[in-house]
């Protein structure tokens, strides 16, 4: 009897763990609240959540053998049916079997485990580079072999959701804080290699769906690649507390079919000679006070607030500023060279000549401040151009 007792509660343990672990790790996914992590579109990102299901059933089974065994002595061995503890001595040979177990379970798991690792930080054969650059708090993407470049930020709805006198509530906007302006668009179908890295504090790419992540480090450059599978629309954040804003730092990355992207890229290329046509001619005010606002509103609004009344004392105002109703040349050096022992950063390789041309103009004619004062993308390049010459440049 006492025999058959064991028996019993042992299969009732045994029904209950594996009962629960069904509940938690395969019934939400049936009803579409998934528990587990990402599967991805990418082969990286299966390989991964192969090993992570490799391994987690592993430690399932691991611990329902050891809990049942647990319970199962708790139950049927306890003192008030009348055991003693048992009195053991040393055994070689069990400790050799509770050694040489775990190691084969360890070399197990490690030969799927160091393959993926091989495979993710092989590189080689890439049919497409992108240079990724984190700022405070925005990505900046270079697509080195289309000669195309461009900074992506919060989505302005988004931007303005967040601020609490703006009227928008969170609610009220689609994929709020994981939306953006400008988004990474890749092809399908092609190997891609990344360089990632910073230019001010340490940041993190990560966008689950391609399963990884790489450290955006000031000075170094991380590699990384990735092959999507199919088209869609994939989203991220740094996973970095890179400072104050840190989490309004999203991605977002459009992955098109080859023709469909090859189209894309070449609109770009095409506004990117428009870009550097318009910045060697003369541009109107009105022109650059409604390019500036635009700008304004995506690069400055969320330090200096889209009324220009900043945050006192981390970001002060600029309405009735004396840096933006000052002398120009010194207000165009701090927006193109940042203000030391501030959070105050340098846009000039942020930002296109006309795009600081027309924040400064439009920066010194509003909010009250009306100097009067055109700030030429021109005079932008001539000063970019002379810091080169006397090696100033940062």
């Amino acid at each position: 009897m006492k025999k058959e007792n064991t028996v019993i509660v042992a299969l009732a343990v045994l029904a209950a763990l594996i009962a629960a672990t069904w509940l938690i790790l395969v019934a939400p996914g049936l009803t579409g609240n998934e528990v587990n992590m990402t599967r991805g579109v990418t082969q990286q990102s299966v390989d991964h959540f192969d090993l992570h299901m490799i391994v987690l059933w592993i430690c399932v089974v691991i611990g329902i053998g050891v809990f049942t065994v647990m319970f199962t002595s708790i139950v049927l061995h306890r003192k008030s049916r009348g055991y003693e503890a048992a009195k053991f001595k040393h055994s070689t040979k069990a400790e050799i079997i509770w050694t040489v177990i775990p190691v084969l379970i360890l070399v197990a798991m490690a030969i799927p485990a160091t393959t993926a690792l091989v495979r993710m930080e092989d590189s080689s054969g890439a049919e497409m580079t992108v240079k990724i650059t984190g700022f405070q708090w925005r990505w900046k993407y270079e697509y080195l072999d289309h000669d195309i470049s461009f900074i992506s930020s919060l989505n302005p709805n988004s931007n303005a959701a967040r601020q609490l006198d703006s009227g928008i509530t969170p609610e009220s906007v689609d994929n709020y804080l994981l939306d953006v302006d400008h988004p990474l668009v890749l092809p399908t179908g092609r190997k891609i290699k990344f360089l990632i890295t910073a230019d001010d504090v340490i940041h993190s790419w990560w966008v689950p769906d391609l399963g990884w992540k790489r450290d955006a480090i000031p000075g170094f450059i991380n590699e990384a690649w990735t092959n999507i599978d199919k088209p869609g629309t994939y989203r991220g954040q740094c996973a970095e507390l890179c400072g104050k804003d840190h989490g309004f730092m999203p991605i977002v990355v459009i992955a098109l079919d080859e023709d469909e992207f090859e189209a894309w890229a070449s609109e770009q290329t095409a506004d990117a000679e428009t870009d550097k046509a318009d910045a060697g001619r003369l541009w109107t005010r009105e022109e650059l006070m409604q390019h500036g606002q635009s700008v304004y509103e995506t690069a400055c609004a969320t330090c200096h607030q889209p009324d220009g009344q900043g945050l006192i004392p981390a970001f002060p105002a600029l309405a009735g500023s004396a840096i933006t109703t000052g002398p120009v040349d010194a207000n165009i050096d701090i927006v193109m060279n940042g203000r030391a022992g501030t959070a105050m950063i340098g846009w000039r390789n942020q930002l296109s000549d006309q795009d600081i041309a027309a924040a400064l103009t439009y920066t010194r004619n509003a909010f009250g401040n009306e100097t009067g004062d055109v700030v030429q993308p021109l005079t932008i390049t001539d000063i970019k151009r002379q810091s080169v010459e006397q090696g100033t440049a940062p």
